[in-house]
């Protein structure tokens, strides 16, 4: 295995690789993939050095989960040995795939540890947070609950998913929180002014998702390009009408970025999530989610990209603090979200 840098997960969580591996799109939400791809591409992260596999319960309805199994009981078993899993769990699926809102009981969150074991085939799991809040159970509940698995040994570490400052405080205030999982890329920066200080305050990491906003500004998505059906982006407000031209238009601006420094846009977008983490005092781990060895070569490469003081002025410059057109989910959706309160 080549060798791709650590990061810690915070001051209480473990060492990862500096970028990790979003394994959802090889399950759900962005249309048809290819199971042997998604495989080959587990493979080629974990022989890279990628230790992260970041994964959820709901993501096709456990298919992801099976297909995680499937690739690591396929590795080498230097690289199966070195491979962490990041699970999220809560969400409640109808057969037809659509949600009907969050489990965060106690008793539920055992129930989907138990799940989530089976279908991984394996006796921990690295990482464990519920993918939103129940508004009706409080966190200390659901924390508290997760705290007992590790207690037991299912779980090593505790994380939080898309949660705000206050309510990470009082989760840390029940037990040790490894990581935050939130979305953060260019134009997603909500999270700098509250969520980030928070987390430095208390010694936890974050995961970053949606660091190319799902595929928005990875310099691959073309304003004619139509969507498969059940691919989240047709109901995305940011892909919408003239959303998504306005979004692109930006693209275009850090293009002209990325020429200049020989690299991808997706490459100056990753390496611009790799470098927050030291302007904020937190680590940050940018998850990718390449579906292809060739979209996860291209994400690796950003690893080689360094931002100096003049890049990072011309990256703001092309893309400002809230210049996204549109919402980062639809409305419904954006209710759910603890961090957006």
């Amino acid at each position: 295995m080549t060798s791709v840098p650590t990061r810690s997960l915070g001051a209480t969580g473990p060492l990862v690789s500096a970028l990790g591996l979003g394994c959802m799109g090889m399950s759900a939400l962005y249309g048809e993939s290819d199971r042997a791809e998604s495989v080959a591409t587990i493979h080629a992260a974990l022989d890279a050095g990628v230790t992260l596999l970041d994964t959820g319960d709901f993501y096709g309805m456990g298919h992801n989960e099976l297909l995680i199994n499937e690739a690591l009981r396929t590795a080498p078993a230097a690289a199966r040995e070195q491979a962490l899993t990041s699970v999220k769990f809560g969400a409640l699926r109808t057969v037809e795939g659509g949600f009907t809102g969050y489990d965060g009981r106690p008793a539920a969150v055992k129930n989907f540890a138990a799940y989530s074991l089976q279908r991984l085939g394996a006796d921990h799991i690295d990482i464990y947070r519920i993918a939103r809040v129940d508004p009706d159970v409080p966190i200390e509940e659901t924390v508290g609950a997760i705290a007992e698995l590790v207690e037991a040994g299912h779980v090593r570490h505790i994380g939080l998913s898309e949660v705000g400052a206050d309510t990470l405080r009082r989760a840390a205030a029940v037990a040790p929180i490894a990581d935050l999982q939130i979305e953060y890329s260019l134009i997603s920066r909500g999270i700098e002014e509250k969520i980030l200080p928070a987390a430095r305050e208390l010694g936890i990491g974050v995961t970053a998702y949606g660091v190319l906003s799902r595929g928005l500004i990875s310099g691959h998505f073309t304003r004619d390009r139509e969507l498969a059906p059940g691919d989240f982006r047709g109901m995305s407000p940011r892909f919408q009408g003239d959303n998504l031209h306005r979004n692109l238009d930006l693209v275009d601006r850090l293009r002209a970025v990325a020429d200049a420094k020989g690299a991808s846009v997706a490459q100056i977008a990753i390496a611009w999530v790799l470098g927050q983490g030291s302007r904020h005092g937190v680590d940050i781990v940018p998850l990718v989610g390449a579906r292809r060895r060739d979209r996860l070569t291209e994400a690796l490469g950003a690893l080689d990209v360094t931002l100096d003081a003049a890049d990072l002025a011309a990256i703001e410059q092309a893309v400002p603090v809230g210049a996204a057109a549109g919402e980062r989910y639809p409305a419904a959706q954006m209710a759910h979200l603890d961090s957006e309160h």
